[in-house]
């Protein structure tokens, strides 16, 4: 064996042999670029050719194995047929969500700057669990945030100037288990330093037995991610009522009464969401009354959900809904539903930000380091569940320095300029349609009318309705939840039309139930959505509404379609 003579009698090591015969980034620099390149212009191509798409899938659950090979390939295949599958194997799965034909949930949009900000951020790749690991992934994300607070005209406490800030989390529903995750905790913390327990296995024995009595509460219009949450937490959770005749929305009355009822037996609120844009009815809860309540419930945590609606905040005439944002603990919208910026980028704004770091601290000594310690730089790893996180804040600053402040207004706008049109197509066809609920940010819901001489009615009852939200529930179509015969004949009715429609794939639509009223939404936020597809969607509500009723009219299947 050779010896190194500038190591003494150090033996010198072999050389390690590179066996790979593929490039360390899997391509060579010249192959990447020009398979970046090919990818760009057929990116450009699926947006062109969107409106010709059917929006949903004709596939069958399992097409995918079906076509391709029961291994992974032994030895490296070219880009030019890795490329070709996208076309073959991957679109037949998919639902086009940037389709201008696609009116269902909510928008899930995505523009060039954004797509180009997630190209930068997957070359970088850090996870950026500390101010260390990449100092620029958190100063960005602070400005952005900060940006975008006062773009939404939000109240100066939000910004990380002060005791709050934002951080940009996965999704509403993370965002939400994790503001009442804090929330549980500063119950327990405000709980036992009023009992003065301080002895550490008292402290945890008592916790427990706080922890036991808590419950979350949200209106029954509140998305269903506040009672997952619950879950997680590991705390009851109960339902306030909503009203027909308050538009669905919570009100402080509604509020105060049910904190009551469950004092009374012994149980403790200690979170609450309240909504600015319900999932089925953009419903915005009563802030002003909510408010008066809170004053009088200080250990609440209350969280305003406005995850879709809370764009609209962009436009002057929306912020009277930023100015009533002062009492609420936590606040989030979602920029990758009406925004654009592609999923995932939903910003959490908190008004102190020990509430979350309180609780989401934990500092092991592999995670130490001089920055951190000096309490100079922000972890934003203390303001989520996970550890790691990604560069989401690249592509909002890509999107915003690229439209600007008045393009996304004006692109908010468009939205609403589109909804309030179809609401009024609607409205032209008062002898086939009803709507629902007072059409807002977009979203019009509405049923189709039996075959005489009235339109029917909602009962003013408690809403009883699904929560359509993509990434957590399906869309499939509500029985009709009352006997009423007349509903029910609007039921079967909006049913057959809805289902006709989703059948044939051509534009997608979702449906909900309301008050034991079955109903079809439709949302005009897509960024791609024009006039034209708002009235083509129109059209065929029109004419397949005419369809069902001539078949039900002829047949008189149940009696439907008789005086």
């Amino acid at each position: 064996m050779a010896f190194d003579q500038d190591q003494g009698n150090m033996p010198r090591m072999p050389a390690v042999k590179d066996h790979r015969t593929v490039p360390p980034l899997g391509m060579t620099g010249e192959q990447f670029k020009d398979a970046a390149t090919s990818c760009a212009a057929d990116i450009e191509q699926y947006f062109a050719s969107l409106p010709s798409r059917p929006v949903l899938p004709s596939v069958s659950p399992g097409y995918l194995r079906k076509i391709l090979p029961d291994a992974a390939p032994e030895h490296g295949e070219a880009w030019s047929d890795i490329e070709r599958d996208i076309e073959r194997a991957i679109m037949p799965g998919i639902t086009h969500w940037q389709s201008p034909k696609f009116a269902a949930f909510f928008p899930a949009s995505t523009t060039y700057p954004s797509m180009l900000g997630e190209f930068f951020s997957s070359a970088i790749s850090s996870p950026a669990f500390n101010w260390q690991c990449s100092p620029v992934i958190t100063e960005l994300e602070t400005v952005v945030l900060d940006w975008m607070a006062n773009m939404l005209a939000l109240p100066q406490t939000f910004l990380s100037k002060g005791q709050g800030g934002g951080v940009i989390q996965l999704s509403a529903s993370d965002t939400i288990v994790t503001v009442m995750v804090a929330a549980r905790e500063r119950y327990i913390r405000r709980q036992l330093e009023r009992e003065g327990v301080t002895d550490s296995d008292a402290i945890e024995d008592r916790s427990c037995e706080i922890r036991s009595r808590l419950v979350a509460v949200g209106s029954e219009q509140s998305h269903s991610s506040t009672k997952k949450a619950a879950i997680v937490a590991g705390t009851r959770h109960r339902s306030i009522t909503t009203h027909r005749s308050n538009e669905y929305a919570m009100t402080g009355e509604d509020l105060r009464q049910k904190i009551e009822e469950l004092h009374a037996k012994g149980l403790h609120p200690y979170y609450l969401t309240v909504t600015l844009g319900t999932t089925n009815t953009c419903a915005v809860d009563d802030f002003d009354s909510i408010a008066t309540v809170a004053k009088d419930f200080p250990d609440i945590w209350i969280h305003c959900d406005a995850a879709y609606a809370g764009s609209a905040l962009i436009l002057p005439e929306y912020q009277h809904f930023s100015r009533q944002m002062a009492f609420v603990d936590s606040f989030n919208m979602n920029m990758h539903k009406w925004m654009l910026v592609n999923f995932d980028a939903s910003l959490l704004y908190v008004q102190k930000r020990r509430d979350l770091t309180d609780t989401l601290s934990i500092t092991p000594a592999y995670l130490r380091n001089q920055f951190s310690d000096s309490g100079l730089v922000t972890d934003y790893r203390d303001w989520q569940i996970p550890l790691g996180r990604r560069f989401r804040s690249l592509k909002v600053w890509f999107v915003i320095r690229t439209l600007g402040v008045r393009g996304l207004q004006a692109q908010i706008q468009h939205g609403i300029d589109l909804g309030n049109l179809f609401a009024d197509l609607i409205r032209s066809r008062n002898d086939l349609f009803s709507i629902v609920a007072e059409p807002r940010f977009a979203l019009t819901v509405f049923t189709v009318n039996p075959l005489r001489k009235h339109p029917p009615q909602l009962e003013n009852n408690a809403s009883n309705g699904t929560d359509p939200r993509p990434y957590q529930d399906s869309h499939v179509a509500m029985d009709p939840a009352t006997n009423d015969q007349e509903i029910e004949e609007a039921n079967e009715i909006t049913k057959a039309v809805y289902e006709t429609i989703d059948q044939e794939k051509e534009v997608f639509l979702t449906s909900t139930a309301l008050g034991g009223v079955y109903a079809i939404r439709v949302v005009n936020a897509n960024p791609l959505a024009e006039e034209k597809y708002v009235r083509e969607i129109f059209d065929l509500l029109v004419r397949t509404a005419k369809h069902v009723l001539e078949g039900v009219n002829s047949s008189g299947v149940n009696g439907v379609g008789h005086d």
